[in-house]
C-alpha cells in the first residue's frame, strides 16, 4: 500500500490549490464554488483538507469576507507560482505538437490593465480559440514584483524600473494631462501654467502607481515636488480619482486614455499644463532570467505587431 492510499493521509493536489487561489481571490467561498462550479460545502472540505495537510489554518473565516491567515498568504504566493508552471508545461507540450493552445498569466498596471490589454486579449483569442488568458491588474511595482517571482510570464505597464531581473521594451506612447469637472473655472481653458496647478486641491494617485511615478519625474524636471501640491487625498484606483473629481472634490492628472469616454460625453474636461511634458510610454516587461513559454512567445509577438509606437493621443 502506498502512502497515499492509507486513511486519513491527505494529499495536496493542483486543483485544491487552484480552489484555494479562487477563494483568496474572490475572498468568498461562495463565489469561488460559482467560479469552478462545485457547491459550496464541496469547496469548504477540499479548504479543510489543504488546512489538515499543513496542520494550520489558512483561511480566517470570522469575518463576512474570506481573508487568508499568515500562513495562507504564504501558500497563496506559492500557489499561483505552481499553478503558473502547470500552464507552461501544457502550453509547452501543445507547442511541440504544433498547437497554441492553453493558458497565459499576464498582468497589467491599471491603465493599460484597464484599457489596452482586455482589446488586445480579445483580439489574440479570435486568433487563438483554444487559449485562455487571465489577465492580473495592479500598480506598476506590483505587476513587475509578480514577473520577478514568476507569477506572471509578462506584463504591460507604464512606467520604467530600475531593477534589473526585468527587461523592458516601448510598446505604445500616452499622455497625462490635467482633469477638471465639465464646469470648473478652468474647463474653457486649453492650458494652465504650473503655478496655476499648485493652487488646486489635487487628488493624488496611490504610491507604486506608473501614473504617480511618471507625475512626479515630470514635475521634478521642471523644478517643482510633490510637497509644492495642495493634496486633499490619495486615491487607490484611477476610477476613485475620477469619481472624486466628478465630485468636486479636486482636480487630478490622469491618463488621457483613461478618461476618453469622460471626455466625449463632456463630463470631464483634460487641460494641457505649461512647462509640464507629460508624454510617457507603455512598456511590455518580461523576466530576464527565463525564457518565455510558446503561448507568451506568441503573445508577444501579437502586442508587438499590434501596439509598437502606436499612440493614443488626442
Amino acid at each position: 500500500m502506498k502512502n497515499s492510499d492509507l486513511p486519513g493521509n491527505i494529499i495536496m493536489d493542483l486543483w485544491q490549490l487552484h480552489i484555494f487561489c479562487k477563494v483568496v481571490e474572490l475572498r468568498s467561498f461562495s463565489k469561488a464554488a460559482k467560479a469552478v462550479r462545485l457547491s459550496q460545502p464541496t469547496v469548504s472540505t477540499h479548504i479543510q483538507e489543504l488546512e489538515a495537510h499543513f496542520k494550520t489554518r489558512l483561511i480566517d473565516r470570522s469575518s463576512r469576507e474570506a481573508h487568508t491567515t499568515k500562513a495562507g498568504q504564504i501558500l497563496y504566493a506559492y500557489a499561483r507560482k505552481i499553478l503558473a508552471l502547470r500552464d507552461e508545461t501544457e502550453t509547452a507540450v501543445a507547442e511541440f505538437q504544433g498547437e497554441i493552445r492553453g493558458r497565459l498569466i499576464i498582468g497589467g498596471s491599471t491603465i493599460p490593465g484597464a484599457y489596452l490589454l482586455p482589446r488586445m486579449i480579445s483580439q489574440f483569442i479570435r486568433e487563438y480559440p483554444d487559449v485562455t488568458i487571465s489577465l492580473y491588474i495592479g500598480d506598476t511595482e506590483k505587476i513587475i514584483n509578480d514577473i520577478i517571482s514568476g507569477v506572471s510570464e509578462l506584463g504591460v505597464v507604464g512606467a520604467k524600473t530600475g531593477d534589473r531581473k526585468v527587461v523592458q521594451e516601448m510598446l505604445a506612447d500616452d499622455e497625462l494631462r490635467l482633469v477638471v469637472w465639465a464646469d470648473h473655472p478652468w474647463a474653457s481653458e486649453e492650458s494652465v501654467s504650473s503655478e496655476m496647478l499648485m493652487t488646486a486641491p489635487f487628488i493624488m494617485r496611490e504610491q507604486g502607481s506608473g501614473t504617480l511615478k511618471s507625475l512626479k519625474e515630470s514635475i521634478r524636471s521642471a523644478g517643482y515636488d510633490m510637497d509644492d501640491f495642495k493634496i486633499v487625498a490619495e486615491m487607490g484606483s484611477t476610477e476613485a480619482v475620477v469619481q472624486g473629481i466628478k465630485a468636486r472634490l479636486g482636480v487630478s492628472i490622469l491618463s488621457v486614455i483613461a478618461v476618453s469616454e469622460e471626455i466625449a460625453s463632456g463630463a470631464l474636461k483634460a487641460i494641457s499644463i505649461k512647462g509640464l511634458n507629460l508624454k510617457r510610454s507603455f512598456y511590455l516587461t518580461t523576466p530576464k532570467q527565463r525564457s518565455p513559454s510558446p503561448l507568451a512567445e506568441a503573445f508577444i509577438s501579437f502586442i508587438r505587431r499590434k501596439l509598437t509606437h502606436a499612440s493614443f493621443l488626442p
